[in-house]
């Protein structure tokens, strides 16, 4: 059955990103260490990268993270959705206004104008054909609004040991929400948590 599952890295307190973050300046000011997990050579870094990119049969993101990823110092033939891992699900961006190009011609975009939830509506589809999940990979607004309404069947948290100050937050008000812990792995770089959403 397809799950909705949000997995996104994020600092000791709270950030998935550091302070100007930006089109050009995708992880913000200090941010870099929160993925340094994704490059690492750990072993169980790298496991937990491929059935993270292996699970994505349809992939959400928010237009901050869109314009971040298309934009000039975006995703290129070594950087990518799954790092490393050669990951090509299709891709719903939700915004107001779909941008008037795309760089990234080469990947499967879909620009969804009316919500999050028409967007996984629209994603499920797709996942369910390539038999995986419909994964939101951020950003911060989009995962925190995401749990806050209810729509995620699992938490994924790749929490990186590095305490930013500010930056974008993952979590904003909200309702208050119980999560059943699944898993924890400890690496080197991260420690990764698996929460069904309750």
């Amino acid at each position: 059955m397809t799950r909705i599952i949000a997995d996104i890295s994020v600092s000791l307190d709270g950030f998935v990103t550091g302070p100007d973050a930006g089109p050009d300046n995708g992880l913000g000011t200090g941010g870099r260490p929160i993925h340094a997990w994704a490059f690492s050579d750990d072993p169980d870094d790298a496991r937990i990268m491929r059935e993270s990119t292996e699970r994505s049969g349809a992939v959400i993101l928010g237009r901050n993270l869109f314009d971040v990823v298309d934009g000039p110092q975006g995703w290129n033939d070594e950087v990518g959705y799954g790092a490393r891992e050669a990951g090509r699900p299709a891709f719903f961006v939700v915004t107001s206004t779909p941008p008037a190009s795309v760089r990234l011609t080469d990947l499967d975009w879909t620009f969804v104008t009316t919500g999050l939830p028409d967007a996984i509506a629209a994603a499920r589809p797709h996942a369910e054909k390539a038999g995986g999940d419909v994964v939101l990979m951020g950003g911060g607004r989009l995962i925190g609004s995401a749990l806050a309404a209810g729509l995620l069947d699992t938490l994924v948290l790749h929490l990186s040991p590095v305490v930013l100050g500010s930056g974008t937050p993952l979590f904003l008000s909200g309702p208050t929400r119980q999560l059943t812990q699944r898993s924890t792995v400890v690496t080197s770089t991260a420690t990764h948590l698996t929460y069904d959403v309750g």
